[in-house]
């Protein structure tokens, strides 16, 4: 059986689909976007997009004028399509080209956000990791966004397995080190008119 690449699999699917042709897509981000602009953190927070891809966060982020924003992914071919549709704007992000698990931030951040990425680490090992990073790379306060798809919600994604969290999972999860301050759930409706059933928690940074 042939081993699975995670990499290889997000490159395919950025070379070859558009957005009204991934589930994931959103016009305008409103849950997540309001979820950063509530945390009360200034415009001047170091925010990080984890899982980003080509989405339209960041140009509301910058449109909304927050000056420190950062987006990760693991598809060289997603930020590259963000890239070019920001025009000149993209010279005001860094862009970050990683599988999540291998990230080694040279800052630290305020804001981590995170929409239908952690999901994705199946394995313990690689769901730990990420654990780690995080707790090791926001700010003393700082804020944690997390949405996953929920127990109500589906179990693949992209042709792929997700692993469901509820709101109590995703709390234990990070416990350790963060506080949970909030939780929601989002029913997203996709481009092709089906519902995916996310849920959200929210924590600040343990002093």
């Amino acid at each position: 059986m042939a081993i699975f690449n995670r990499k290889n699999h997000w490159e395919n699917i950025y070379q070859t689909k558009g957005q009204q042709e991934v589930s994931w897509h959103q016009a305008k981000p409103e849950t997540c976007l309001n979820l950063i602009i509530n945390s009360g953190m200034p415009l001047t927070a170091k925010i990080i997009d984890v899982g980003g891809g080509d989405g339209f966060l960041v140009d509301f982020l910058l449109e909304s004028g927050y000056t420190d924003i950062t987006v990760l992914d693991i598809s060289a071919a997603a930020i590259e399509k963000a890239r070019l549709r920001l025009g000149d704007k993209a010279n005001d992000v860094k862009w970050i080209v990683s599988d999540i698990t291998d990230f080694k931030p040279a800052e630290k951040y305020d804001i981590w956000h995170d929409r239908a990425a952690f999901h994705f680490l199946l394995d313990d090992n690689d769901i730990n990791t990420y654990t780690k990073i995080v707790s090791e790379n926001i700010n003393r306060d700082g804020v944690l966004i997390v949405g996953t798809f929920s127990e109500k919600g589906p179990k693949k994604c992209s042709g792929i397995d997700i692993k469901q969290y509820s709101e109590a999972a995703l709390t234990a999860q990070f416990e350790k080190d963060f506080i949970k301050t909030d939780a929601l759930t989002e029913n997203h409706k996709t481009p092709f008119d089906t519902f995916q059933h996310f849920v959200f928690c929210i924590f600040r940074k343990r002093n």
